[in-house]
């Protein structure tokens, strides 16, 4: 196996496991509202609101780490076709 079909296999997993992460993180905030106006007898919708936002910002670092490994793969696979095509040229 060439270290390019390598490479390949590692960012194809790294996105799919970013767009996983993405489309969980859109799931949650589907209900999360802008603007809540609150008062004793509304306490569930805070809470919901609560666990919504803890479950969010827990998953943040994750989707961070996910999308800078994608572009550091994504800028590893262009160099080397890039670094290819020079070499190819000389």
């Amino acid at each position: 196996m060439s270290a390019m079909l390598l490479l390949w296999i590692v960012w194809a997993g790294v996105l799919a496991i970013l767009l996983i992460l993405l489309a969980y993180r859109g799931t949650l905030t589907r209900y999360e509202e802008d603007q809540l106006f609150l008062d004793e007898a509304e306490d569930h919708q805070k809470r919901e609101q609560t666990e919504i936002l803890a479950k969010v910002n827990k998953i943040q670092p994750f989707v961070k780490i996910a999308t800078g490994a994608t572009c550091v793969l994504s800028a590893c696979i262009l160099g080397i076709y890039i670094w290819d095509a020079v070499q190819h040229m000389m």
